[in-house]
């Protein structure tokens, strides 16, 4: 399992990337600047203009292993697996799912709930080390509606009503966002609003690389039990749209990319000149503030925390296989209900 938190991402332009013997070998200008083990690595995400030998990529996908290209903003452009695997009796039963109305709502309740448990706690630990008066009252305000809006939720049958009920706790989430980040280091990462393709700011361009990256893992989690990773509950079904990965997603954003951003910031890991404003207003990391944050996320995936339901320390970057994993029980019977996962 430790092989799923090794993921090798090559970001230096103009790298080639190819299989020697059992080794991964990047080039650059002709000259090898890396080598590692085949057999360590767990998958392939590659940025911008860097090339993969076909007899590598062919080699990732008779082990199973993806390889995935992002475009040099990080952005998602396509995944290379092998023949599909996994049990086919578990597909149908996630389908036989989706058609149903009431399960479906169900699962979709649970993981919203999920999600909007692990923000609250976000606020309340920023709130409890906050010195600052106005943003531990703000923080507080916060907290307070979402745990209303979790009391409605509680309640809600409806698939509509619940992605509706999510875009509200999203809402309040994000109009305190930026009081999590030290007052001394908040104007160059303030957030106005929550914006995307493009971000247009530093603290929405950081986010959504680390959301892209993490929805990575989450998609490879749902394939790696056996889920087609397009067949979701909260996200509507679009051609293309990893919608189950998005699910999954869900009950991880609060407490790993934004958790994750926040501490960047705050101990001036990332700063404003790890970005780069483009043509017509768009905010992007640029390569150096791309190599921190990867780097940052690697040693995070590796940290260990308790998981509630099943009782065990798991290391982060294997959470997302966990909840995969019990959803399936879930889908094939043998679980009354998706339990999600939320943080201390």
């Amino acid at each position: 399992m430790k092989q799923l938190l090794n993921i090798l991402y090559v970001m230096t332009q103009g790298a080639y990337v190819s299989l020697d013997h059992e080794t991964v070998k990047i080039d650059v200008d002709g000259k090898t600047v890396l080598q590692v083990p085949l057999l360590h690595l767990g998958g392939i995400v590659t940025m911008g203009n860097v090339m993969m030998s076909p007899f590598l990529m062919g080699r990732c996908a008779e082990d199973g292993r993806e390889v995935v290209i992002l475009d040099w903003n990080g952005r998602f452009r396509c995944r290379m697996t092998g023949p599909i695997s996994g049990n086919v009796l578990l597909r149908q039963a996630q389908y036989e799912v989706v058609r149903d109305p009431e399960r479906t709502a169900l699962i979709a309740k649970n993981i919203v709930a999920g999600k909007v448990k692990n923000s609250r706690q976000m606020l309340l630990r920023s709130a409890r080390e906050s010195d600052e008066a106005a943003d531990t009252e703000a923080l507080h305000g916060a907290t307070e509606r979402l745990a209303g809006l979790l009391h409605r939720l509680a309640k809600e049958t409806d698939l509509e009503r619940i992605r509706g009920l999510e875009g509200e706790a999203a809402n309040d989430y994000f109009l305190v966002f930026d009081r999590m980040i030290k007052p001394e280091e908040r104007e160059p990462f303030r957030m106005h609003s929550r914006n995307r393709r493009p971000p247009l700011d530093r603290i929405n361009a950081l986010i959504s690389f680390l959301y892209t990256i993490l929805l990575n893992d989450c998609v490879t989690a749902a394939e790696g039990v056996g889920l087609d990773p397009q067949m979701g509950f909260v996200h509507a079904l679009r051609p293309g749209r990893p919608s189950l990965g998005l699910d999954l997603m869900e009950e991880f954003r609060s407490s790993i990319a934004d958790r994750l951003a926040f501490t960047l910031i705050n101990r001036k890991q990332i700063q404003a000149e790890d970005f780069e404003e483009r043509p017509g207003g768009a905010v992007y990391l640029n390569e150096r503030g791309r190599k921190t944050v990867v780097v940052a996320y690697q040693k995070r995936k590796q940290e260990e925390v308790e998981h509630s339901l099943i009782g065990e320390k798991f290391p982060i970057g294997l959470l997302p296989h966990a909840q995969a994993r019990l959803l399936a029980r879930h889908l094939r019977g043998d679980m009354e209900a998706y339990c999600p996962f939320v943080g201390s």
